[in-house]
């Protein structure tokens, strides 16, 4: 199966996860945006991160397919009390409006999916690299 990275919201999309996830390499890649329901692909550097963030009103699911990272998660940007290591098979669960963040503390990039409940990012959105993101003015 030819993996096609782009926004394939909105129409039926079949897709090995798995293989879309390890293959990518830019740090965020939106694959599917619905009404309700967005998935994203991340490639996280060593000693880069996914950037602390909360998104109000908006349940998350982040699926670690490789690599090794550091969760936390809390009430505020200052109270990240739930702390765990992450890595391949491990699924991460933020409930809306938590704070939350995931460090790569491995020496290989961090694969990971994440399922937004409702959509997060613009349709179509794609970050090559971390900074990219964080120049986006359509970003949080």
């Amino acid at each position: 199966m030819i993996i096609d990275y782009k926004d394939h919201g909105k129409e039926p999309y079949v897709i090995n996860i798995e293989d879309a996830t390890t293959k990518n390499s830019n740090y965020r890649t939106t694959i599917w945006t619905g009404e309700k329901l967005q998935v994203t692909v991340m490639s996280i550097e060593p000693g880069d991160d996914i950037g602390l963030e909360v998104h109000h009103g908006i349940d998350q699911f982040i699926r670690i397919e490789k690599g090794t990272g550091l969760c936390k998660m809390g009430p505020t940007e200052n109270n990240l009390n739930v702390e765990e290591t992450v890595s391949d098979d491990d699924a991460v669960f933020v409930p809306a409006d938590m704070w939350h963040n995931i460090e790569n503390i491995g020496d290989e990039p961090l694969k990971l999916y994440t399922i937004y409940a409702g959509p997060d990012h613009l349709e179509g959105t794609v970050h090559p690299t971390h900074k990219d993101a964080e120049n986006d003015p359509n970003e949080h």
